[in-house]
């Protein structure tokens, strides 16, 4: 596994800055978000010299690209917001060829009209499901166009909340290009050790051959997001599950300040370590 770190982590719209930042911080590859280069994170447009910057940093860093952030409100209560969004995926889509990004992520939705990532109760409706499975076949077309592949997260407030919803969206779409990205905080807010075993150990059964990127923050006692290594989340046996479910892509670091991005290097490089094994 490789290990990588949010670029918006560092501050700054020179992606030669920003990534030889993450560079110096002790990862080795980065999920760039377009804020990177002074731009929305999801423009409407991506100027070819914007792509060619981005390619140079990379390069000049050592640092590679594994996916771009492509969040929008898939499920939006207004469906003008949700076209906005594909809109601006197909030029996200594009960039990610151009610069040999195997992903593109994406965010499920709320019905939730102001915050993306804020629970709703109408996420679990027949209808915000069907919303869905409509909004994910139109991203799943482009990102056949463009060959990328698009990797959707498991989050408590959004319309996938869980495994089993992950699971079942893979299951009725049936789509090559539709990938996971796992991260064991956001499987859960707080519970017992058992409990908090049962549900990530569950996640790894029932999306291991699909996960394409893991992500890394850890939750505290109280069931707040914080650093990883700072809180509860068991990272060996995760990653050491991941490996067994034959999982061998990107672990990327997010929910933490660039001046804890070093600290949090070396310990995901000793939880990396121990989940190889003897």
């Amino acid at each position: 596994m490789r290990l990588g770190i949010f670029a918006k982590t560092f501050p700054g719209t020179d992606p030669a800055v920003v990534l030889a930042r993450v560079a110096d911080a002790g990862y080795a590859c980065t999920q760039f978000n377009m804020a990177c280069c002074g731009l929305p994170a999801m423009p409407d447009t991506i100027e070819p010299g914007t792509i060619e910057a981005i390619a140079a940093a990379a390069e000049s860093a050592g640092v590679a690209i594994a996916a771009l952030s492509g969040t929008y409100n898939m499920i939006h209560p207004d469906p003008a917001v949700r076209a906005l969004g594909l809109r601006r995926l197909g030029p996200l889509l594009a960039c990610a060829a151009a610069l040999g990004a195997p992903l593109v992520t994406l965010c499920t939705g709320t019905r939730d009209p102001e915050d993306q990532w804020r629970h709703h109760p109408d996420n679990g409706t027949p209808e915000a499901w069907r919303d869905l499975l409509a909004e994910m076949g139109k991203a799943l077309e482009l990102a056949e166009r463009h060959g990328v592949d698009l990797g959707v997260e498991p989050e408590l407030a959004n319309v996938v909340a869980s495994a089993g919803h992950a699971a079942r969206l893979l299951a009725e779409l049936r789509s090559p290009r539709l990938r996971i990205v796992l991260d064991p905080a956001n499987l859960f807010e707080t519970g017992e050790l058992a409990d908090r075993r049962r549900i990530i150990d569950e996640a790894v059964d029932l999306l291991g051959p699909h996960v394409a990127m893991a992500h890394a923050k850890d939750r505290d006692a109280e069931g707040g997001f914080a650093a990883a290594g700072s809180g509860v989340v068991e990272f060996d046996r995760f990653l050491r599950r991941l490996r067994e479910a034959g999982f061998d892509g990107p672990l990327v670091a997010h929910g933490l300040t660039a001046e804890e991005a070093p600290a949090v290097a070396a310990f995901l490089h000793e939880q990396l370590r121990r989940a190889e094994g003897p």
